[in-house]
């Protein structure tokens, strides 16, 4: 098992960035495929970026270009570095894992969540 504790959350004005952390404790994030999902009032989960065991990676089309997922091995903590950011970024951000990839990501397939950290942007 693994337990995941995301941090960086804040407030931040549009064209702004924000570096979101996942650590993890248990078993080993690189034995992991790491996802980030997000939640926004009254929407549903989305996905937003996955990196695999291998270190390939993979986005959402509305992220692609600004956001960027990265993994410390060392540090057993994963990142997600949103430049760019506009108002429709705001929601709840969760980290994910599960032992195997699937194309889409989706929630309902990941194992392991984090408690989510809030990101607002302000117009």
């Amino acid at each position: 098992q693994v337990q995941l504790v995301e941090s960086g959350g804040g407030l931040v004005q549009a064209g702004g960035s924000l570096r979101l952390s996942c650590a993890a404790s248990g078993r080993t994030a690189s034995s992991y495929v790491m996802a980030w999902f997000r939640q926004a009032p009254g929407k549903e989960r989305e996905f937003v970026a996955v990196t695999r065991q291998s270190g390939s990676t993979g986005y959402a089309d509305s992220v692609k270009g600004r956001f960027t997922i990265s993994r410390d091995n060392a540090k057993n903590t994963v990142y997600l570095q949103m430049n760019s950011l506009k108002p429709e970024d705001t929601a709840v951000y969760y980290c994910a894992a599960r032992l195997y990839y699937s194309d889409p990501p989706r929630p309902i397939e990941y194992d392991y969540w984090g408690q989510g950290t809030q990101v607002t942007v302000a117009s």
